[in-house]
């Protein structure tokens, strides 16, 4: 992974903006447990990064906005607690003295169905869709995508979207728990239900908004809960159609970078457009004493994570 080597500190040229980034907090109010593969995790203090986080983009005092990453709550979360676990997390985030821009992740989805979530993460929309753009300065568009436009969890059971993404699993993965691996080969290891598709009419519009930036001379910044190339993260953790996806985005020159969540370890490629894509290190995971987010200070050129803790920070450079 390309780490700091004091460009980001250097006297003199000042980023455009700078915002603040965090992912998968899972919160829960229960005791530490494992991951399925025996990864530690720290459920109820993931919410103390959380609060230093806000404390430290606030002390930063120049920070735009603030992106999470998706996964607030923890689908261990017990379901009686989930609405009051949800509001005590988005609580902590409206502690940021600016805009927070949410993105929805499969953990969330356990926890609350679209229609009582999205309300909750003030994301706007009249049909249950959770993707949108933004354009914190004329030179810059952030593009946020729904992972789980197609997804088996979080649309109601009889909801096209539900009925097209289990067709799709029974299709592309044959055991009958839909969360296991075992016997998908390479990327079709990817085709589980905790992870999701971008949709037809998400992906006209993701094209139609890349058209807009491209006459603007923008460029842009992709966000997914869900990561968007293989070299990236591991090969459980990918959207379903990454590809077309990725099809859609390298028609044009405007995209410069992909962030994005999920894959709690973190990792960082580039892609064969020379597109960046940075998956971020998870909160959850982070013993006591130790954190995971940073700021990202954007250029021209280039866009610098500096990262706290565990969060590794990385300098990422681009064509203008």
């Amino acid at each position: 992974m390309a780490s700091t080597n004091g460009v980001a500190n250097m006297p003199g040229k000042q980023p455009l903006f700078s915002f603040g980034v965090i992912s998968d907090v899972q919160y829960a109010d229960i005791p530490d447990g494992r991951s399925f593969i025996g990864v530690p995790r720290y459920y109820r203090h993931s919410i103390l990064i959380l609060q230093r986080a806000v404390k430290k983009w606030n002390d930063h005092q120049k920070l735009k906005f603030a992106i999470n990453f998706g996964d607030i709550v923890d689908g261990y979360c017990p379901k009686d607690q989930s609405l009051n676990a949800v509001k005590k997390v988005v609580d902590e985030f409206e502690k940021f003295n600016g805009p927070l821009y949410h993105m929805i992740g499969n953990h969330c989805l356990y926890n609350l169905p679209r229609n009582k979530l999205l309300p909750l993460l003030k994301i706007l929309s009249s049909d249950g869709r959770a993707y949108y753009d933004f354009s914190p300065t004329p030179e810059y568009r952030f593009v946020v995508l729904d992972g789980y436009d197609i997804s088996a969890i979080g649309w109601p059971q009889d909801h096209p979207n539900t009925l097209e993404a289990l067709k799709f699993l029974r299709e592309k993965n044959p055991n009958t728990e839909k969360n296991s691996p075992s016997g998908l080969v390479g990327l079709e290891r990817r085709f589980l239900m905790f992870n999701g598709a971008v949709g037809k009419e998400q992906m006209e519009w993701l094209d139609d908004v890349l058209q807009d930036a491209t006459k603007l001379k923008q460029k842009v910044v992709v966000c997914c809960h869900l990561p968007l190339d293989p070299g990236a993260t591991s090969k459980e953790a990918i959207l379903w159609n990454y590809n077309e996806v990725m099809d859609v985005i390298h028609r044009y020159n405007c995209v410069k970078v992909c962030l994005s969540g999920h894959d709690h370890k973190g990792g960082h490629s580039i892609d064969t457009h020379g597109i960046h894509h940075r998956v971020f290190e998870a909160a959850l995971e982070c013993p006591p004493g130790t954190d995971a987010f940073g700021y990202i200070d954007v250029y021209d050129n280039r866009i610098s994570l500096v990262g706290t803790g565990l969060m590794e920070s990385t300098d990422i450079f681009f064509d203008p």
